[in-house]
């Protein structure tokens, strides 16, 4: 069954809402009648485009007439070369619409990378398939998938609710789920735990908790994690840096080599400790960041905009496009660089952005909503300002 974030993504269920016609809206009864279990997530899905994304857009009516009136250009040229025709009108729609993207211009106090005549250069590794690895074997999966591990050594591989294949694993042994960049997946332990991967993440886990303590291991990347309670049999993640002990609780931890590492608590408690350091305890709402020096420190903050992506969209608040690229940047494995007299460098955002396993689906909505342009030549992402000659 699909989820609501599912039909957020299809590009005939945004122009049904946007822009319906009477083919459109033919087509959506009829499924509506074929799929009576759908109902509830479609639901939920016209809810969420219209109370989260077509009431937050603040643009004044001159901005909004331009973009608008540049989106239906950019139809015209598609329809013209009979390519995609309206597809690319709805990703732009989301872009200011569903997304619910608020932009305006700001001073910029961050310094910021610059590459020659104002373009942005990103560098895309190409995509992967998610690897389970386990003692006997490597298993490849093309799309993101779920990992139930049973009581009996067995792990049910489920792609989007639905199972597709049955693995043996191995009691005593760890086992590596690689989560490749622009993908995600999530594992739920034999305890009822259940973690969230994020893009470009490494993991490592047992088929169950034998010991005396239950405990995995975070190579690299990011995850969100909800822990079943059991006093008697302690809860453990351990890090390149830093172990967490957790004490019943949700968190994120981001291990990313090259960028801070943190731990964000959105309920419960736990405590951090690298070496032989004193305990380090976090409290709901707060984040702590790892010095390297063997240290923490903490602030509050906004723990949705840290783990939102297990839900497939970030979420952003005032948040300068340098954020916003960054984590686009760490989620795809793409490196931005731009003049720093450029567009980009005075907007920020507020709204939501749906993760899409296409990095073209973001290039385009920032395009079409910053008034830049991008071109993607094998391995390299350039963009430059709509309005500024090279």
């Amino acid at each position: 069954m699909k989820h609501y974030t599912d039909f957020l993504k299809e590009h005939d269920f945004i122009r049904w809402q946007l822009l319906s016609d009477e083919s459109l809206e033919k087509y959506w009864q009829h499924y509506r009648r074929e799929h009576p279990e759908s109902e509830k997530e479609l639901r939920r899905a016209i809810k969420f485009l219209k109370n989260e994304g077509l009431n937050q857009c603040a643009f004044d009516e001159t901005r909004r007439a331009l973009l608008l009136e540049r989106i239906k250009k950019t139809i015209r040229k598609r329809e013209k070369r009979k390519q995609l025709k309206l597809i690319w009108f709805s990703v732009s729609a989301v872009a200011f619409l569903m997304m619910g993207l608020t932009l305006y211009y700001v001073q910029q106090k961050e310094a910021i990378s610059r590459a020659s005549k104002g373009l942005i250069v990103g560098k895309l590794l190409q995509s992967e398939d998610i690897q389970l690895i386990t003692s006997s074997d490597t298993i490849s999966f093309p799309g993101s998938i779920d990992v139930n591990l049973g009581k009996r050594g067995k792990a049910e591989i489920l792609e989007k609710e639905r199972q597709i294949q049955e693995v043996e694993v191995v009691q005593d042994q760890p086992n590596r789920l690689i989560v490749p960049y622009g993908k995600r997946s999530s594992i739920t332990m034999a305890d009822g735990s259940r973690v969230w991967l994020n893009s470009g993440t490494i993991v490592e886990f047992p088929a169950q908790f034998t010991g005396k303590k239950r405990e995995i291991r975070l190579i690299s990347g990011e995850m969100y994690i909800e822990v079943s309670e059991n006093p008697q049999k302690p809860f453990y993640v351990e890090t390149s840096s830093f172990n967490v002990r957790v004490y019943g609780t949700k968190f994120s931890i981001t291990n990313y080599a090259g960028a801070p590492h943190t731990v964000v608590l959105a309920e419960g408690n736990v405590s951090l400790r690298s070496r032989e350091e004193k305990e380090f305890f976090l409290f709901p709402g707060e984040k702590a960041v790892y010095s390297g020096d063997n240290t923490f420190s903490r602030q509050k903050v906004d723990v949705n905009q840290f783990i939102s992506w297990k839900d497939g969209y970030l979420s952003f608040q005032n948040t300068s496009m340098t954020e916003v690229l960054q984590l686009i940047e760490r989620y795809y494995n793409v490196l931005f660089n731009y003049d720093k007299e450029g567009t980009l460098k005075e907007l920020t955002c507020s709204g939501k952005i749906i993760l899409s396993e296409n990095l073209d689906n973001v290039m385009t909505t920032i395009a079409a909503i910053t008034d830049t342009q991008y071109r993607r030549d094998h391995n390299l992402i350039y963009i430059t300002d709509t309005n500024k000659k090279n």
